[in-house]
């Protein structure tokens, strides 16, 4: 099993006070045994308010669920501890999560600079809302550093980071990345839905915000929206926080009990995901109908040495060209019966789409249009067999 040589794995303290590795934390980490009840799983607290013990005198400091809720605090304090952050927030969506991330942490006339192959909805996100709100932004591509340096203005605030990118898979170098970020003045954020904190820790490459789709592997399942944010240091974390509140995109305890559910199972899941992607990526790398597979895992990708460097293993997406092009690779996503012709990703069952035409449909006729002939698969963690006889037969 691959493990990249400057991975930093989770270790964090519990209530026993010693130092334990990721799978234990996720399984124990800001979820303590009920003391009530002894109940192993925090409970879901299904409550918009709390009694007080006195006027000023919150029981256990919550007084109104959308300030603050024992599931979701559980949640947070899970991901935060995975994330090695200084608090964690948990939000209703990815977007929810990413647009208070823009409210808190930049104001009118800011600049940011955004991946030139960054997902869909973050695109849309800075040019339709945040845009009009006086936010500048320049996409540049993060695998190159020169390139980034020179679009960095005395303006500029925040890069803001992929890695891996969506739907392209493209792999920026954090370390370098924060580094010339902090060099001129900016925060540095970085996506980390594709990897989850499983597989990369930014935090510990130097950036100062993690930002997930929870609905994705962290949750793992396709059951529940939702999307998170966890801080490097107290000042952020003290500005999300105030923003998490006064804007109020917050998850519900049912959320965050299916996300917590969800994070207990991740290592084990990640694994599978990455065997899985793996194979299927060696697959797709010998079909005389594929023109080009994108997974860092492959030693033929760019950025295949920047990912074993920062990365545990290389994830569990996978983009290809299809060699007869456009139609061609529409026509493969329908033909497809183990893989689910569907948006979204990182659960347990594996999908396919076309992201010209469906999750990045918003980037078309900008510079971050994708290729027309591109499909992207999100592998499962079904039987690999079973995964590569059916791009077999749907690729003819």
């Amino acid at each position: 099993m691959h493990e990249g040589t400057g991975f930093t794995p989770a270790r964090a303290a519990t209530g026993d006070g010693r130092a334990h590795g990721f799978s234990t934390l996720a399984v124990h980490a800001g979820q303590e045994p009920d003391p009530l009840t002894g109940a192993v799983v925090p409970p879901i607290y299904a409550t918009s308010t709390y009694k007080q013990d006195g006027v000023g005198g919150l029981r256990g400091g919550y007084e109104y669920s959308r300030s603050g809720n024992p599931t979701r605090t559980a949640l947070e304090t899970c991901l935060a501890t995975l994330e090695g952050g200084t608090r964690g927030f948990a939000f209703a969506s990815g977007l929810a999560a990413e647009d208070t991330i823009l409210r808190a942490l930049l104001a009118p006339g800011d600049h940011v600079v955004i991946p030139d192959d960054a997902y869909g909805g973050t695109y849309r996100l800075f040019d339709k809302v945040a845009a009009r709100w006086g936010v500048r932004y320049t996409p540049a591509p993060i695998t190159d550093l020169a390139a980034v340096a020179a679009v960095m203005s005395g303006g500029t605030k925040m890069l803001w980071i992929e890695t891996p990118t969506n739907p392209l898979l493209n792999i920026a170098d954090i370390e370098q990345l924060a580094d010339l970020a902090h060099k001129n003045g900016a925060i540095v954020v970085v996506d980390n839905t594709f990897a989850s904190p499983y597989l990369q820790r930014p935090l510990a490459l130097g950036a100062d915000v993690v930002v997930h789709s929870t609905t994705k592997y962290v949750g793992g399942h396709s059951d529940v929206v939702g999307g998170a944010v966890v801080a490097a240091d107290a000042a952020i974390a003290d500005a999300l926080a105030f923003h998490h509140n006064s804007m109020g995109a917050v998850a519900g305890p049912f959320d965050a009990f299916l996300t917590l559910r969800g994070v207990k199972t991740l290592g084990v899941r990640m694994d599978r995901h990455c065997d899985n992607a793996e194979l299927v990526a060696e697959f797709l790398a010998g079909h005389g109908k594929v023109a080009e597979v994108r997974y860092p895992g492959l030693s033929t990708h760019p950025g295949h040495d920047v990912a074993g460097k920062q990365m545990k293993r290389y994830g569990g997406m996978v983009s290809f060209r299809h060699k007869d092009g456009e139609q061609a690779a529409v026509d493969l996503c329908a033909r497809t019966e183990v893989f689910t012709l569907g948006e979204s990703l990182g659960g347990v069952e594996s999908l396919i789409e076309h992201p010209g035409r469906m999750t990045h449909a918003s980037t078309a006729g900008s510079v971050l249009e994708v290729p027309a002939d591109l499909v992207r698969l999100s592998v499962g963690i079904e039987d690999a067999d079973d995964l590569l006889a059916d791009l077999r037969q749907a690729l003819g």
